[in-house]
């Protein structure tokens, strides 16, 4: 019995402290810390620091944690609030020794900021911002002054308000589903699961996002040949997937995605000025 109250005392647990001030960083800096390399890695990344300091003593565990959460991370913020509070809740659990590796934290991680996204821009983005806005545009044309701070003063409190109770929603669904994972396979079998599901998105996003166009037109005798559609019989998007290939290979070798970056840049511009892709 005493032993069991001696590792009772001994847990590491979040307060709610330290969980407002994880959420009010998340709120104010996820979306003023935008880079084209990690988007809001560094906005996600602040907002464990509360969360970490906490649950780590060591120096080296608090490295290792700072380290994990800069990986590539993008959603809507509101909505989105929900990932750092169950991320905050599997820390919690991996400073007392459950087996989490940081693997599992960025699969949850990537696996939720897409669907989160989705529903959060639909949502805010396409419905309760056009409404308020709608309003607010309504009376100002009239000449009331209220109608901007109508729409300032809706919006924030709602923004806010959805905000603080996702991310506490995230933290008591994650502390629970977290403890019943670790009771089974189901963790590990999910993560290889949300690893294949994550290349899938990478190779939908490059059949789709990337534009690359072959302009070259040869003729021979009385016909033309269109470059792009040699290529399009060969296999459609054939040319994204082969940059997506380069780029792979460049990081593979150890190159900085920022100096890959700079050499895709530098390979549209010149291709694009010698007129062989558009």
């Amino acid at each position: 019995m005493d032993l069991a109250n001696n590792k009772a005392l001994q847990r590491k647990s979040l307060g709610k402290k330290e969980l407002i001030k994880s959420w009010l960083i998340w709120t104010m800096f996820a979306q003023t810390t935008y880079n084209f390399e990690r988007l809001q890695a560094l906005g996600f990344c602040h907002s464990m620091i509360p969360i970490l300091t906490h649950l780590y003593e060591k120096k080296e565990d608090l490295a290792s944690g700072l380290k994990r959460h800069l990986a590539f991370f993008n959603t809507e913020s509101n909505w989105g609030s929900m990932i750092p509070g169950i991320v905050a809740a599997m820390e919690e659990e991996k400073a007392n020794g459950a087996e989490i590796n940081d693997d599992m934290i960025n699969s949850t991680k990537t696996a939720l900021m897409g669907p989160l996204a989705g529903i959060g821009d639909s949502i805010t983005q396409g419905l309760v911002k056009v409404i308020l806005l709608s309003l607010g545009v309504d009376l100002a044309v009239k000449g009331n002054v209220l109608g901007p701070i109508l729409f300032f003063t809706i919006f924030s409190v709602y923004t806010l308000g959805l905000s603080y109770i996702m991310y506490m929603s995230g933290y008591r669904i994650g502390k629970n589903a977290v403890i019943k994972l670790l009771e089974t396979n189901i963790l590990e079998r999910a993560t290889n699961g949300l690893g294949a599901i994550g290349m899938m998105v990478v190779g939908a996003l490059a059949s789709t996002m990337i534009k690359i166009n072959v302009p070259l037109v040869f003729k021979i005798g009385g016909s033309s040949i269109k470059v792009q559609d040699i290529f399009n019989q060969i296999m459609p998007n054939l040319l994204p997937l082969a940059l997506l290939f380069l780029a792979f290979y460049w990081l593979k070798k150890g190159k900085s995605p920022l100096w890959t970056l700079c050499m895709m840049f530098i390979i549209g511009f010149v291709c694009s000025y010698l007129k062989i892709l558009a």
